[in-house]
């Protein structure tokens, strides 16, 4: 009777049951988790504040197509006032003593030699930056919580096996207890089922422990209190064939934000190198401007209306070297870029090669694990056997069952590192998982 409840509990821990789907019913989704974590991330909202500050440097650049429009207006008094005098005629007032004016004026650029056309084309390249560094936060979020999501997957399932073995023990250490009272079992069974027991309590502790804190740093992504209780489903990836291709290192370099935002970098710093070769570009101008001012003989202090139109032309002549070094500087950002670019490239080299091998290597773990459930079902199915024809005893039946418990996480586990390198495989070929 007793090896059948032993069965029983082995036996549930090899299939989920309807009541557990019912609990986890309510249990969060990797990607309902992902696309909390974007739409609420404080990097994510900083990142739309830039964007919006992107924004606004466009409309300042473009600006420069503008006019200048302002109104002025002044009052000075002066003394002693400035008098010519004639003989005969008596003394003449050069200037009001008292003098207003008031004017609206106009500045317009004409032509500037494309110096305004390139302010425009180096904020819209900047803000092409900050809409790429989105995406690469969005990917590094997502694999953040693909992290945290599959130690709970691991250690919630472990939890589970940890309790089913408690239970076990215990239903067997009562049934060593009954066997001890009839002489059929000595003190020695019964503590050593009591140590037992302790160990995996102490296992099932360490895990617990384990689990409160990715629980505690999911919180944190989620912007949650740090003790909320959160349960994650279940979800894995499915496990088929991997058939590499050398057309993946192409695509990942394609596609991988690190190797567009690096790109981007070295075409804003080119673009900067040329909006500073246009700093000493002549520049024409229209101006104008209109108004009141007294001042005028005869009548020094009666206001009349004025005017006056025209164009400038402004060319630059010596700058002592400014533009110079400021070349020199844009160069050197140049040069930098692509040393990032390249860097950028062999990174994305190595962790799709990387990734490709873990990818591998967990499909065959999945395979060896699968062979090691398979033996340690028939080990225990043998032992239940022999424990029934009294050939063996129910530590050594007992042993069997924890060993076949403890393969059933080791499957477990295989199969999260599969669905964590298959995962992150996709990221390093630059596929988006959010």
């Amino acid at each position: 009777m007793k090896s059948i409840k032993i069965k029983v509990l082995i036996a549930i821990m090899c299939v989920g049951t309807v009541t557990e789907a019912q609990q986890t019913a309510d249990s969060l989704s990797l990607s309902g988790i992902i696309s909390q974590v974007i739409a609420n991330f404080p990097t994510i909202r900083k990142n739309i504040i830039e964007q919006a500050a992107a924004d606004a440097r466009v409309g300042a650049a473009r600006t420069g197509y503008l006019p200048d429009i302002s109104i002025n207006s002044s009052f000075s008094n002066i003394g002693p006032v400035p008098e010519i005098e004639f003989p005969g005629l008596g003394k003449f007032q050069m200037y009001p003593k008292n003098s207003f004016s008031a004017s609206a004026d106009l500045h317009q650029t004409i032509y500037d030699f494309g110096k305004t056309s390139k302010n425009v084309d180096y904020a819209l390249l900047n803000k092409e930056l900050v809409t790429l560094s989105a995406e690469q936060i969005k990917q590094k979020l997502s694999l953040n919580v693909v992290n945290i999501y599959y130690a709970m997957v691991f250690l919630q399932e472990a939890v589970k096996i940890k309790d089913e073995q408690i239970n076990t023990l215990e239903e067997h250490l009562r049934f060593v207890e009954k066997k001890k009272e009839t002489g059929s079992a000595t003190q020695y069974e019964v503590l050593t089922t009591k140590v037992r027991i302790s160990n995996i309590e102490n296992q099932k502790t360490d895990i617990l422990s384990a689990l409160k804190i990715q629980i505690c740093q999911l919180n944190s992504m989620l912007g949650q209190p740090e003790k909320t209780t959160l349960v994650v489903k279940k979800e894995l990836m499915a496990v088929h064939d991997f058939n590499p291709s050398d057309s993946l290192l192409g695509k990942a370099i394609d596609n991988r934000q690190e190797m567009k935002i690096a790109k981007e970098k070295t075409a804003v710093s080119e673009l900067h190198y040329k909006v500073l070769n246009t700093q000493d570009y002549p520049g024409l101008s229209f101006f104008a401007s209109g108004g009141t001012k007294n001042g005028y003989i005869p009548d020094l202090n009666k206001q009349k209306l004025n005017y006056a139109v025209g164009i400038g032309l402004k060319i630059p002549v010596f700058d002592a070297g400014r533009k110079k070094y400021s070349l020199k500087q844009a160069q050197t950002e140049i040069d930098g870029n692509k040393e990032d670019m390249e860097l950028a490239r062999r990174t994305v080299v190595n962790e799709v090669v990387e990734n490709e091998a873990n990818v591998q290597s967990a499909l065959q773990k999945i395979q060896q694990s699968e062979l090691q459930l398979e033996q340690a079902q028939q080990a225990y199915n043998l032992a239940e056997t022999s424990f029934k024809a009294g050939v063996i005893t129910n530590l050594e039946l007992l042993d069997n069952a924890t060993s076949l418990s403890e393969t059933k996480l080791t499957v477990l586990k295989t199969k999260i590192d599969y669905s964590l390198s298959l995962l992150k495989f996709k990221i390093a070929l630059g596929e988006k998982i959010y």
